[in-house]
C-alpha cells in the first residue's frame, strides 16, 4: 500500500459558508502513474465513513485487469476534509493552536471538491478518465462534473443521488442526534486522550 501523502494548499480555503480555513492539508494516496499525456487519472472519493485506502475497503475492484487498475489508471483518493484520517478536521489544530474541535466548520460537498481540485491540479492532471465514488463519495463525484466538465469524462456516483428526499435527510438528522447523544462529545470537543 502507497503511504499517505500530505498536500497544503497555498492559500486559505474559503468555504462556501464564508468561513476561510487558514491552512488546509489534504491526506491523500496515489496508485499507478500518470500517462505523459496526463490523462489516464481516475478520483475516487470516499464514502463518509471511508478513508484513502481505496486497495482496501474496493478491493474487489482493484488491481490489474480491474475497474481500477494501478497498471493502467493514476489512482487518486483523498481523505475527506473534517474526517479523521489525515486531512485537516477537528483534530487539526486552529489558528489558536488549539484543535478545532466543534469550532470545526461545516463543509459542504463543493468545499471537498474544491480542495480536492487544487491536489488534482498540483498533481498534474489534465483529463480525469472516471470519478467514481460511493454515498458522500457519489455525491462528490457529481460535483466534480457539474464544477470541472472539461477535465472529467464520466461520472460513477455509487449510492448517490442529484438531490436528497426528505427521508434521506431524517436520516442523515438520527445520524448527527445520535451523535450529539454519546457524553463523550462535549459539543464536537473530544478528550483525545478518551476518543469514543
Amino acid at each position: 500500500m502507497p503511504s499517505l501523502r500530505r498536500f497544503r494548499l497555498e492559500a486559505p480555503l474559503r468555504l462556501e459558508s464564508g468561513f476561510v480555513l487558514p491552512q488546509v492539508e489534504i491526506a491523500y494516496r496515489t496508485w499507478g502513474r500518470l500517462s505523459s499525456a496526463a490523462d489516464n487519472a481516475v478520483v475516487v472519493c470516499h464514502a463518509l465513513t471511508g478513508s484513502a485506502d481505496v486497495d482496501d475497503w474496493w478491493a474487489p475492484l482493484f488491481g490489474p485487469g480491474r475497474a481500477l487498475d494501478p497498471e493502467r489508471d493514476f489512482i487518486v483518493c483523498a481523505n475527506a476534509l473534517g474526517g479523521c484520517y489525515g486531512s485537516t478536521g477537528p483534530t487539526s489544530p486552529g489558528p489558536d493552536g488549539l484543535p478545532w474541535g466543534g469550532r470545526f466548520p461545516a463543509v459542504t460537498l463543493r468545499d471537498q471538491v474544491l480542495a480536492q481540485k487544487q491536489l488534482v491540479d498540483a498533481l498534474g492532471i489534465r483529463r480525469i478518465r472516471i470519478v467514481v465514488g460511493g454515498s458522500m463519495g457519489g455525491l462528490q463525484a457529481l460535483e466534480w462534473a457539474l464544477l470541472d466538465p472539461d477535465r472529467v469524462e464520466t461520472v460513477a456516483a455509487i449510492a448517490a443521488s442529484a438531490r436528497h428526499s426528505a427521508w434521506a435527510l431524517a436520516w442523515s438528522e438520527a445520524q448527527r442526534q445520535a451523535l450529539a447523544a454519546d457524553p463523550k462529545y462535549r459539543d464536537g470537543h473530544y478528550d483525545l486522550a478518551d476518543p469514543p
